[in-house]
């Protein structure tokens, strides 16, 4: 390999490890702030996405996706075959299809049932406590990532993609720096050996 070759593939290695860093550090940027901003739920476009722990939902949601969910709205709308993502209790989101619907004065009842259980869930969902409405977006598996950088050790694992990327960009500055000094020497070389040829 000739020397402009190796050169090339430097100058190649180099843009593909910086546009790597670089796209690690934003992606887990992005998924850290916006899940601060949002007080822990991450949204985009109005929608919420929510990440998957079980299995219940399976095949059609498989477990570690992350789903996108449409809150807002009437909450007694749904009907008969709707996925909804409700509060079970303070801790516990679930998303559910509806399996049944009942009316009970003002209030409107949901029954539940995950597609991959055997029994709908003992609880009926009262309107109040739905959060909104499966879209039918998902991205299987991403969930564990997200949630592993939420985490205490994903948020210090945050800083290596940075610490590289910082590194990485002082040693591309400092390795430029060196090419245009010997540059500048070799230059000044060809001069002094003209202007003593041309005396």
């Amino acid at each position: 390999m000739s020397k402009k070759q190796g050169k090339k593939v430097w100058k190649w290695l180099n843009n593909i490890t910086t546009v790597l860093l670089f796209t690690i550090l934003i992606g887990m940027l992005a998924v850290v702030i916006i899940s601060k901003f949002s007080g822990g739920e991450p949204g985009i476009f109005g929608y919420q996405l929510k990440t998957v722990l079980s299995g219940s939902m399976e095949p059609g949601i498989k477990t570690g996706s992350i789903i996108a969910v449409k809150p807002g709205g009437d909450m007694t709308r749904f009907k008969e075959n709707d996925v909804i993502t409700f509060q079970a209790d303070e801790k516990t989101v679930i998303t559910h299809r509806i399996v049944d619907v009942t009316k009970s004065g003002e209030h409107t009842i949901y029954q539940t049932k995950g597609d991959n259980n055997n029994a709908p869930d003992m609880d009926p969902v009262l309107s109040e406590n739905v959060v909104g409405e499966y879209t039918g977006f998902t991205i299987p598996y991403v969930g564990y990532f997200s949630n592993f950088v939420q985490s205490k050790n994903g948020a210090f694992l945050l800083l290596i993609p940075g610490i590289l990327l910082l590194g990485y960009s002082i040693f591309i500055i400092w390795k430029t720096l060196s090419e245009v000094e010997a540059s500048n020497q070799r230059d000044k070389g060809q001069v002094k050996e003209s202007a003593e040829a041309s005396s």
